[in-house]
């Protein structure tokens, strides 16, 4: 991970201070006319340059609870680029592209020895001990000028190895090895697994009786496969066995609850069942089978 090898630039034996920083609402605040100057130099086609701006400005229809709304907040503010389409991170980032080289440009990174690290909207600045708060102070007044606002509520310094924090799902911070050893590492965030869970959880409600468990296995399987080659980094086997124990019981009760048949779902339908007749993906439970790690 990018953010592991900015900790190791500015760490002092073991030690660095990490802001943790969180933006309100970046994807509804970026302002159209820069974010379209620095998509014009990368793009020539005035036919797609048209089309991206027609996106932004174009309304919005949400459905809730049998009502439709339509808004236009994105047209009439010039603000905001639309959610849920691989371009809108795309030209998150774009935008956010002016935070790193202002900071590259007025030397803040050499003066401060702070290395950013960001992904769309989410964002850390590895800096050595003593100059974090400098750090955190200069990156407001960048995003001010920026026309962005920081979240102060999620906002906040990060002192290590005495603290840890949440940076793309993953934990960061201080660990202990077989043996007692500290190191610094990473493993899922309890965020991350809880949301896991969860969607576990909605995927074997009654809503799904329906489908053949067939169908709804190939289902959970998909998710299981994408988060576990995503979470594949640091000591993540405890957290695996959780998640496999928690599929596996959830699973048992949708199929019980399915058949209508009373009776309890550990002996009606074993873990062999899950695995070896509906074909469940089994999580790795020892580090040689690991999904392999991608940096």
């Amino acid at each position: 991970m990018a953010v592991r090898q900015a900790f190791w630039h500015v760490s002092d034996h073991g030690r660095t201070e990490v802001v943790d920083a969180d933006l309100s609402d970046y994807f509804s605040s970026i302002p159209h006319g820069p974010l379209m100057c620095r998509v014009s130099r990368r793009v020539a086609d005035g036919t797609l340059l048209s089309v991206i701006k027609r996106w932004l400005t174009a309304p919005v229809i949400e459905h809730d609870k049998g009502t439709t709304r339509c808004t236009t907040e994105a047209k009439d503010r010039h603000r905001g680029t639309p959610q849920g389409s691989p371009i809108s991170p795309l030209l998150a980032n774009l935008y956010f592209r002016r935070f790193l080289l202002a900071w590259e440009r007025f030397d803040h990174r050499k003066r401060l020895d702070a290395y950013v690290v960001n992904y769309a909207d989410d964002l850390v600045i590895c800096c050595r001990p003593g100059n974090g708060l400098e750090a955190l102070a200069t990156m407001r007044h960048l995003m001010m000028r920026l026309g962005l606002t920081v979240n102060e509520a999620k906002t906040r310094l990060a002192r290590l190895p005495e603290e840890n924090f949440d940076f793309l799902g993953y934990s960061i911070g201080r660990f202990y090895g077989k043996d007692g050893v500290p190191y610094t590492g990473t493993r899922p965030s309890r965020k991350a697994v809880r949301r896991l869970l969860q969607r576990i959880h909605d995927a074997t409600t009654p809503h799904k009786h329906a489908e053949s468990p067939e169908l709804r296995v190939a289902a959970i399987n998909r998710l299981l496969r994408g988060w576990a080659e995503y979470f594949n980094q640091g000591p993540v086997l405890p957290t695996y066995k959780l998640v496999q124990w928690y599929v596996q019981r959830r699973l048992q009760r949708w199929l019980v609850r399915r058949s209508g048949q009373a009776g309890t779902g550990y002996r009606q339908y074993p873990d062999e069942y899950l695995y070896e007749t509906l074909g469940l993906y089994a999580l790795p439970t020892r580090r040689t089978d690991r999904p392999s790690a991608k940096a």
